[in-house]
């Protein structure tokens, strides 16, 4: 059986680079952070209010050149 500490060694925590274009995209057209989560199949991005989702909902197209993926963008609204 594997220690926590073997498992973590192993474990690669360098940010993936679709995480890191989308912040900054949104950081630089919108002067806004956003949380991102990037999983298998689809992209999760996480705004403070409705109207930067619906308008980031709109700009699909321009994210997914900027991060040059494929996956499926989410929104989701943080209160």
């Amino acid at each position: 059986m594997d220690s926590l500490n073997d498992i973590l060694g192993r474990k690669d925590f360098t940010e993936p680079p679709e995480m890191a274009a989308i912040q900054a995209y949104v950081q630089r057209e919108f002067q806004v952070s956003a949380g991102v989560l990037v999983r298998e199949r689809d992209i999760i991005i996480t705004v403070p209010n409705a109207a930067l989702a619906n308008t980031l909902r709109l700009r699909g197209r321009a994210l997914r050149q900027a991060c040059q993926t494929d996956k499926r963008l989410v929104f989701r609204i943080n209160s």
